[in-house]
C-alpha cells in the first residue's frame, strides 16, 4: 500500500471547491475501466498483454567477408564489413559475435579488432580437426566476398575498472584479450600480458603484440615448458583484475588458488569449451516427436545424449547463455542451470546444454 505525506499542510474538506469532470475526462475514465476489464481482468488478458522481457541480444545483420587472412598455423582471421559500407554497431573489449554459418551451424567468436574502428569487425578462428565442424567449415568454405549472418555484438566478458591488470591468454584465447590490452595501453593503465601456446607458429597476432615493449611475455611450451598458472598469478599486483581466457586445464587451477594468492584481486575468465558436468545424476529424456527415450549419464549433458539420437539438434555456446538449444518441456521437473531464461520461460522450457532433470524422467518437444 502506498502512503502519502502532506508535510503538515491543512486542507479541510470545507475549503475545497467541488470538481465537475469534463466530458473528455469522463470518456477517458470509461476507457480505462474498459481496458482493465479486457486486458487485465478477463480470460483473454494473458493473450492480449503478454510479458515481453527486455533482452540485450545485439543486432542481427548480414555482413560481407572483406578479407580472410592466415594469422598462425590453423588460425585465420575474418574481417567483416557492412555491404553498404556503413558504420557498424559499437562494442567494448570482451564482446563476441554469434556467427550463423551457411550449414546452419551457429558459433560464437570474440571480436579481436579495434573497438574504435567501426568500419569493420574482426574475428579469428582456430581450426579444430576433431571438433564439431564449425571451424572446419570456416577454414574450408568461406572466402572474401561471401556474406554471413551475425548477431551481436554481445558481451559476457566485460573489462572492469581496476588499478592494474594481468592478462593471461592461452592459444586462441588471445582474441578477447587483444582489444583489452589495446584499450588499457591507450588509457595509460598498468597492465601485463602473459601469452601461452604450444609454439610461436601456433600463436596468432604476435606481430601486433610486438609493439607493447616490456609488457608482453610470450611463453611457448616448446621454449618455456608447460605453464605454471600459480607462478603466473603471483606476478599480479595486489588488487589487480586478472583476465584469463584459455582451455579448461588452465582455468580450473587458477580458480582454486586465486583467492589465496591475491585476496583483494578479482579473476575474470572466459572459456571456449563446454562446462564440465558437476553433481550430475543419470536420468531419461523422452523425445516426443521421435518417439524414443535416451539415457543421460551422470557425467554428460542432455545435449550430448540427445545428439546421439538427433545429430542435427541445434546448439552453440554449450555454456547456457546463447539460448540456441532451448527446447519445450512437456512433462517432468527441470533443474535449471542456465543464465538467460526468465522464471516464466522456465515453466515450460530448458536449455539442454546445461540443465538436467530435478528427479525422474523428462519429456521434451523433439
Amino acid at each position: 500500500m502506498m502512503t502519502t505525506h502532506s508535510d503538515g499542510i491543512d486542507d479541510p474538506a470545507s475549503d475545497r471547491t467541488e470538481f465537475e469532470p469534463t466530458r473528455a475526462l469522463r470518456l477517458a475514465a470509461q476507457a480505462t475501466v474498459a481496458y482493465r476489464h479486457v486486458f487485465a481482468a478477463s480470460r483473454a488478458a494473458s493473450w492480449l498483454s503478454r510479458p515481453n522481457p527486455v533482452r540485450n541480444n545485439g543486432f542481427g545483420m548480414t555482413l560481407t567477408i572483406d578479407e580472410v587472412r592466415q594469422e598462425a598455423e590453423d588460425v585465420v582471421s575474418l574481417t567483416l564489413t557492412s555491404p553498404d559500407g556503413g558504420t557498424l554497431p559499437s562494442w567494448i573489449p570482451g564482446a563476441h559475435l554469434d556467427v550463423f554459418l551457411p550449414s546452419g551451424r551457429q558459433r560464437q567468436y570474440s571480436l579481436c579488432g579495434d573497438p574504435d574502428d567501426l568500419s569493420s569487425y574482426r574475428i579469428a578462428v582456430r581450426r579444430i580437426n576433431g571438433g564439431l565442424g564449425g571451424s572446419k567449415e570456416i577454414h574450408e568454405t568461406l572466402e572474401a566476398g561471401d556474406r554471413v549472418r551475425i548477431r551481436g555484438p554481445r558481451n559476457a566478458f566485460p573489462l572492469v575498472t581496476a588499478d592494474s591488470y594481468l592478462f593471461i591468454a592461452g592459444g586462441i584465447g588471445i582474441t578477447p584479450i587483444l582489444p583489452m590490452v589495446r584499450k588499457c595501453d591507450e588509457r595509460g593503465q598498468s597492465w601485463r600480458l602473459v601469452y601461452l601456446g604450444r609454439s610461436r607458429t601456433t600463436m596468432p597476432f604476435l606481430d601486433e603484440l610486438a609493439r607493447y615493449t616490456g609488457r608482453v611475455e610470450v611463453r611457448p611450451d616448446d621454449e618455456s615448458g608447460p605453464p605454471d598458472i600459480t607462478e603466473i598469478l603471483t606476478t599480479a599486483e595486489p588488487g589487480a583484475a586478472v583476465y584469463l581466457c584459455g582451455p579448461t586445464p588452465l582455468m580450473t587451477p587458477a580458480r582454486g588458488v586465486m583467492h589465496t594468492l591475491n585476496p583483494t584481486g578479482s579473476l575474470h575468465t572466459e572459456r571456449f569449451s563446454a562446462l564440465p558436468v558437476v553433481d550430475g545424476h543419470r536420468f531419461d529424456v523422452r523425445l516426443a516427436k521421435q518417439g524414443t527415450t535416451v539415457s543421460v549419464a551422470e557425467d554428460e549433458t542432455a545435449l550430448t545424449a540427445i545428439r546421439r539420437e538427433i545429430p542435427g539438434v541445434a546448439y552453440s555456446c554449450q555454456q547456457g547463455f546463447c539460448g540456441t538449444c532451448r527446447v519445450r518441456v512437456l512433462a517432468g521437473d527441470v533443474e535449471h542451470r542456465d543464465r538467460i531464461l526468465t522464471d516464466a520461460e522456465r515453466q515450460d522450457s530448458m536449455l539442454i546444454c546445461l540443465s538436467r532433470s530435478a528427479g525422474g524422467p523428462l519429456v521434451i518437444d523433439l
